[in-house]
């Protein structure tokens, strides 16, 4: 069966409210929109053809390597 739109917005609203937790609202949208920043530019420039793409990804600095636990 699909599911609505509208039933996966408010389950995805729903989760991000959980994760927040007690974090204001103000602060916690910094956290997120930096986070879908970092995605956006991984996945549009980490395996870019490109000559020369607009974007340097340093290494160790993609949303993928964020995800993977840390050895320190």
């Amino acid at each position: 069966m699909a599911i609505k739109k509208s039933e996966l917005y408010n389950s995805l609203w729903a989760s991000c409210d959980e994760l927040r937790g007690g974090m204001d609202a103000s602060l916690y949208k910094d956290y997120v929109l930096f986070m879908l920043f970092i995605k956006y530019i991984s996945d549009r420039y980490a395996d870019s053809g490109d000559f020369t793409p607009p974007v340097m990804i340093p290494e160790g600095a993609s949303f993928k390597d964020l995800l993977e636990p840390s050895v320190h």
